[in-house]
C-alpha cells in the first residue's frame, strides 16, 4: 500500500521567452530551468491515450499519473501511484481500486474515480495506437461503461471480460496509455464527440508533476511545474529543443547552452566521455536487436540451422568495435530490467560447434541466402560483420540494405529471409514480448495476430501453450518461473538470434545530478537537481 499526500508547491516564475531569444553564445541555463537537446521530430500527439513513441511518452510520464507504477528499485513489483491499494476477486475478474483522497489535477479539481473509469472509457472508445493494452483484458465500446465503475469517489471497480492474473494487469495499467486524465476538461475541449483528443494533443490535463505550457513540432516542447506537485524540486520549467544533429547537442552541451544532450551517439560519446564538464548517464532500454529466420526458407526451416547461427557469431567483437557505447550482449527477448529477463549470455563465437550442427541439419557445405538490414548506421556495418562471421562456416550471404520501414513491410509480408532488426516492448509486461515472439496459434496467410512469429512463419505448439499459461498464472513468482522457461526454450528451439539490448548514453552537465531512467525510457524530470 503506498499512501501519497499533496502539498501546495509554490512556482517560481521563469522568463521563458527571454531565454529562448538569448543567442546561444550567452545561453547559460537558468538555475531553475532543466535544458535538453533532443530529437523530437517523431512526437505525433501528447495525448496519453494516443501517443505511443517513446519520446512522448517520457513527456507524459511527467504529466499525468496512473493507478499504479512499477517499483524502480524493484522490476518484479508494482507499487501504487494515484491508487493506495486495490483489492482482486478469488477468480482474478474483478479488481477495486482505492484512490489517495488528497489526489488532484494540476487545475486543484480533486482527481476521483469518475476521472478514472472515464479515463479508461477514453482509451477503449478513442481506440487509438496504444489501445490494444488496455482492450486486452476484453473491453469493448459496447461494454466499458458498466465494467468499469465508480463505485463513490475515491473507489473504482473493474469487471474484466475474463480473469487475468495481477501481475499482468497491473503491469499494463502502469504504461502511458493508462495514465488518468481529467474528465471535465477533456469533455469541456471536445469536439465531434472526439473526448477532447484534439485538444489535449498539445494540451494537458494531468495530476502530473508538470503541466504542458507548450509544444512546437519539430522545434521545443515547454513543461512547467504543477503547483500541485507535493514534491521539493527546484526545477520550475523543463524546456526541450529540437536538435536533430547529435554533433550540434554536443556542441551545445559543451558551450553551456543546454544541461543534457539526449541522442549522441558512440561518435560524440566516446568524444565527451572523458570531458571533465560532462557525466554519462546510462540505462538500458527496452529495444532488442536481433536476426530472424523466415522459415518458409527451405535452408531455414531446421532448428539446428538455427543454432548454428547462433555459435557463428561473433557477438563480442561486434558489441565492442561496432556498438560499444550504444548496445549490449543480450542473447534473450525479454530486455534486461524487465520481470523474468535472463541476463546471462550462452552464445559466444564456436566455429567448430557451428559447422557441425550445419552438417547435423544436412547442409555440410552452407548454403547462399540473403539478409535484409536498416540503411542507416550503424545496420550496415553489423551486417557486413555477419556476412563475413556466417562466411566462415560456408554460409554466403547477400546483403540487402532499406530504409527501415521498408525492411519492416517485406517482414510483415514474409518475404524476408535473413532479417536483421530491433523490437522494442510495448509496455512492461513479461507478455509483451513473449507473446511476439512465441505466440502463433493460425500460420495461415490471412492470421488475424500477425506476431513476429508469423511472420517467420514460425508455429510451435509447446510456446503457445506455455505462453497462454504464463499470461494466466496467477502466482507472481510461478508466473516469473514460467517467462524463465520460455526463454529458455526460446534459445533452443527458435529461429531468432537475440543478438544486442540498446543503451541510453544521456550526456548531462557535471552541475546535474539524480538524474534516473527507466527501460521504456521513462525520465522523471523533478528528480533532477541542479548545482
Amino acid at each position: 500500500m503506498v499512501t501519497r499526500r499533496r502539498f501546495l508547491a509554490g512556482c517560481t516564475a521563469v522568463p521563458v521567452v527571454s531565454y529562448l531569444s538569448l543567442n546561444s553564445s550567452f545561453a547559460a541555463t537558468p538555475p531553475t530551468m532543466l535544458v535538453i537537446a533532443m530529437q523530437l521530430d517523431n512526437i505525433t500527439s501528447l495525448d496519453p491515450h494516443e501517443s505511443f513513441e517513446a519520446t512522448g511518452g517520457q513527456i507524459c510520464g511527467n504529466l499525468y499519473q496512473r493507478l499504479v507504477t512499477p517499483d524502480p528499485k524493484q522490476a518484479d513489483k508494482v507499487i501504487g501511484q494515484l491508487a493506495q491499494s486495490w483489492d482482486v476477486s478469488s477468480d482474478n475478474g474483478t479488481y477495486t481500486f482505492h484512490l489517495d483522497p488528497a489526489a488532484k489535477f494540476a487545475d486543484g479539481s480533486p482527481l476521483t474515480a469518475e476521472d478514472v473509469a472515464f479515463s479508461i472509457e477514453r482509451i477503449v472508445k478513442l481506440d487509438k495506437s496504444p489501445a490494444f493494452i488496455i482492450n486486452q483484458f476484453g473491453f469493448t465500446k459496447d461494454n466499458v461503461t458498466q465494467l468499469v465503475t465508480a463505485k463513490d469517489a475515491h473507489t473504482v471497480e473493474m469487471k474484466l471480460g475474463a480473469p487475468a492474473a495481477e501481475t499482468f494487469l497491473l503491469y499494463c495499467l502502469s504504461a502511458t496509455v493508462g495514465s488518468i486524465v481529467s474528465k471535465k476538461a477533456c469533455l469541456a475541449n471536445q469536439q465531434n464527440n472526439d473526448f477532447g483528443n484534439g485538444w489535449l494533443k498539445q494540451h494537458s490535463a494531468g495530476s502530473g508533476a508538470f503541466t504542458l505550457r507548450t509544444w512546437n513540432a519539430s522545434e521545443t516542447v515547454i513543461l512547467e511545474i504543477s503547483p500541485q506537485y507535493a514534491g521539493s524540486s527546484k526545477t520550475k520549467r523543463v524546456i526541450l529543443k529540437h536538435i536533430a544533429d547529435p554533433a550540434a547537442q554536443a556542441l551545445m552541451l559543451k558551450k553551456g547552452d543546454v544541461d543534457a544532450a539526449y541522442d549522441l551517439t558512440t561518435e560524440q560519446l566516446l568524444q565527451v566521455k572523458n570531458d571533465s564538464s560532462v557525466s554519462l548517464v546510462n540505462q538500458s532500454l527496452s529495444a532488442i536487436m536481433l536476426m530472424s529466420c523466415n522459415t518458409n526458407n527451405p535452408y531455414l526451416k531446421k532448428p539446428q540451422v538455427w543454432q548454428a547461427l547462433k555459435w557463428a557469431l561473433d557477438y563480442e567483437s561486434i558489441q565492442k568495435n561496432i556498438l560499444s557505447m550504444s548496445f549490449v550482449t543480450h542473447q534473450s527477448f525479454l530486455p534486461s530490467g524487465f520481470p523474468a529477463a535472463l541476463d546471462d549470455t550462452p552464445f559466444h563465437k564456436d566455429l567448430a560447434k557451428a559447422k557441425a550442427l550445419l552438417a547435423e541439419a544436412g547442409y555440410p557445405d552452407g548454403f547462399d541466402i540473403t539478409l535484409d538490414h536498416y540503411s542507416m548506421q550503424p545496420y550496415p556495418d553489423i551486417a557486413q560483420a555477419i556476412q563475413t562471421q556466417l562466411g566462415a562456416i560456408g554460409i554466403k550471404v547477400s546483403l540487402i540494405a532499406a530504409e527501415n520501414r521498408q525492411v519492416l513491410t517485406k517482414m510483415r509480408a514474409r518475404q524476408h529471409q535473413l532479417a536483421l532488426t530491433v523490437w522494442g516492448a510495448d509496455y512492461f509486461d513479461p507478455n509483451s514480448n513473449t507473446e511476439a515472439f512465441c505466440v502463433n496459434t493460425d500460420n495461415s496467410d490471412n492470421a488475424r495476430a500477425r506476431t513476429l512469429a508469423w511472420r517467420c512463419s514460425w508455429s510451435d505448439e509447446e510456446f503457445n501453450k506455455l505462453t497462454e499459461q504464463a499470461l494466466h498464472e496467477p502466482d507472481p513468482a510461478k508466473r516469473i518461473a514460467l517467462y524463465q522457461q520460455i526463454q529458455q526454450l526460446g534459445r533452443e528451439k527458435s529461429p531468432f538470434i537475440f543478438m544486442m539490448q540498446k543503451t541510453k548514453n544521456v550526456a548531462t552537465s557535471k552541475a546535474l545530478s539524480d538524474v534516473h531512467m527507466t527501460v521504456l525510457e521513462q525520465w522523471p524530470y523533478a528528480q533532477v537537481k541542479k548545482a
